[in-house]
């Protein structure tokens, strides 16, 4: 990996996040799994430093009470959040830079996804989303969230004719955007890891 890494996690407004669960959470407790779930991320980093990109004062003064550093953007959309976060990190000196989205609620460790001369790449557990992806700065890494968005990062990297590898991970591949996203997901996740689902 060439020079130091950074994990950059995107974190949107804490209210109204997670609309889609609306159905099982009002908006409180939907503020509060945001935030608790990014708080989990935040902890699976360590020790590695950690950025927030955001576009509001609450999860920034949040963020910095976790120890994070923050950069701010005004454009919308998770893309070009984290292509602003990348860019901001790679003028900081950071030669590696891990998106990790805030809505895993099962991380424990993302260390793991280090170390390899190239990109990294987690896929969701339906393998179409980036959780996590690994990227070197200054290459020009065009990312691209939304539907379709691993098979759109595995392009990128071939486009720049980059080494890359997936990294299929239960914990990490688990986030929630749906009501079904909450259910049983430890037992769900654990059962996965012990190879019995």
């Amino acid at each position: 990996m060439p020079g130091p890494v950074a994990v950059l996690i995107p974190v949107k407004a804490f209210n109204g996040a997670k609309a889609r669960l609306a159905p099982v959470l009002d908006p409180t407790g939907r503020a509060n799994l945001a935030r608790s779930m990014a708080e989990t991320v935040i902890a699976a980093a360590s020790p590695l430093p950690v950025t927030v990109v955001c576009d509001c004062n609450e999860v920034d003064e949040w963020a910095r009470s976790m120890g994070a550093d923050v950069v701010r953007v005004t454009e919308p959309g998770l893309t070009a959040a984290v292509e602003a976060g990348v860019d901001a990190l790679a003028l900081a000196g950071f030669g590696t830079v891990m998106v990790a989205h805030g809505d895993l609620p099962l991380a424990t460790d993302l260390s793991h996804c280090i170390g390899f001369d190239g990109i990294t790449l987690v896929p969701d557990r339906h393998h179409d989303g980036t959780p996590v992806a690994v990227v070197p700065t200054g290459v020009g890494f065009r990312f691209a969230y939304g539907p379709g968005s691993f098979a759109a990062h595995v392009a990128e990297a071939e486009r720049l004719d980059l080494p890359w590898r997936s990294l299929p991970d239960a914990r990490l591949g688990w986030d929630v955007d749906e009501p079904a996203d909450l259910d049983h997901s430890v037992i769900a996740v654990d059962r996965q890891v012990a190879g019995t689902a």
